[in-house]
């Protein structure tokens, strides 16, 4: 476990917005994506009959995601994470697929069922510093939400509502006169997870969080999203390159590789029994604080550079780096198939890693 996760800290105290619901994790998904593609189209090349460049960003991602739950989504940069959250939320349109949420595709949505939708679904942006107007107060950026969805909220109450979730985050309640250049990045972060929770979400995609922070802010902010979770039964889809704090917060763990789902487990499934061999290296890589756990011969070497989304190798797109790689995985691209350790076990591989005896 990486040092973030192991600072001692106070945990903020949540103040009550609503009554919410105390039921358990419903077993039905809130969120079914289907074969979720996404391409985007680049320039051609200089002349005439030039072919256009078509960038395979996202291909055939498949996921659930239930009430109350955190599935992480763990890749190498520029694997199409990011890229998935902003179809979910139509900032970018798919090529094709379908994203149901509550049994209802959101790319056929008409834009007054998207503003709904976006009422219900909210999204933390890596970047703290670049997510906030500078121009606007702390007050005005939280209830801005509430002059889009005027029923939520009077707007008398809004003053009163908007220091109640800053405290609810761990600030201050005079914070809300400040303007965002007054905050560290921490406190900035903080600032955008009380404006995600104005609309009450089921679903808050939350796009590396943490991945501008320091260390020991790194924890609080993860402390805080837990007990959010906790208390108001939010859904998580938390994106992240760091595979401490995906294992940390998450329930199930979805691995991305070139566009493509490789592997999707329980935490423990993927962490302790990895099946695909792309997941077992970057575990592999992973930094242990352990002294003597880890050797150099425990960790497994990928070579040559990762494939061009432009121009992805046939079949698994991981075969051009993998040592069990054989003529049949340029073929077909396997299918996110069920392993023998649990339905819950995916693995895309022709030749899985077997379970430890």
């Amino acid at each position: 476990m990486v040092v973030c996760l192991n600072v001692t800290m106070q945990k903020a105290y949540i103040m009550p917005l609503s009554t919410p619901e105390t039921t358990p994790k419903a077993r039905e998904p809130i969120l079914q994506v289907r074969n979720l593609k996404k391409y985007f189209g680049g320039g051609g090349g200089f002349g005439l009959g030039a072919k256009k460049t078509v960038i395979q960003a996202v291909e055939d991602v498949s996921f659930d995601l239930y009430p109350g739950e955190t599935l992480g989504m763990v890749g190498e940069s520029g694997c199409g994470k990011s890229t998935v959250a902003r179809t979910l939320l139509r900032l970018d349109e798919p090529t094709s697929g379908e994203a149901l949420f509550h049994g209802k595709d959101i790319f056929t949505m008409n834009p007054q069922e998207l503003i709904q939708l976006r009422r219900k679904m909210q999204v933390i942006f890596q970047d703290p510093y670049a997510s906030l107007n500078p121009r606007m107060s702390v007050e005005a950026t939280i209830s801005e939400p509430w002059s889009i969805h005027k029923d939520i909220l009077p707007k008398e109450e809004w003053p009163d509502r908007v220091r109640d979730l800053l405290e609810s985050v761990g600030l201050r309640r005079d914070h809300a006169e400040r303007y965002p250049h007054q905050f560290s990045g921490g406190q900035l972060q903080r600032i955008g997870i009380a404006r995600a929770m104005t609309l009450e979400p089921e679903i808050l995609l939350c796009d590396e969080p943490v991945s501008a922070l320091d260390l020991s802010i790194q924890a609080q902010v993860i402390n805080l999203l837990e007990e959010l979770q906790e208390r108001f039964n939010i859904a998580f889809l938390f994106i992240a390159h760091d595979l401490s704090v995906v294992r940390h917060i998450s329930d199930r763990v979805a691995v991305m590789y070139l566009g493509r789902v490789a592997e999707l487990g329980t935490e423990a499934q993927v962490y302790e029994t990895p099946r695909h061999p792309y997941t077992r290296a970057l575990l592999s890589a992973e930094p242990n604080l352990e002294f003597g756990k880890t050797t150099s011969s425990d960790r497994i070497m990928l070579q040559g550079e990762v494939p061009s989304p432009a121009n992805p190798p046939s079949g698994c797109r991981f075969r051009t780096r993998c040592w069990k790689a054989q003529d049949i995985c340029a073929g077909e691209a396997p299918d996110l198939a069920v392993q023998s350790d649990g339905n819950l076990h995916q693995a895309a591989c022709y030749f899985p890693e077997p379970l430890p005896e």
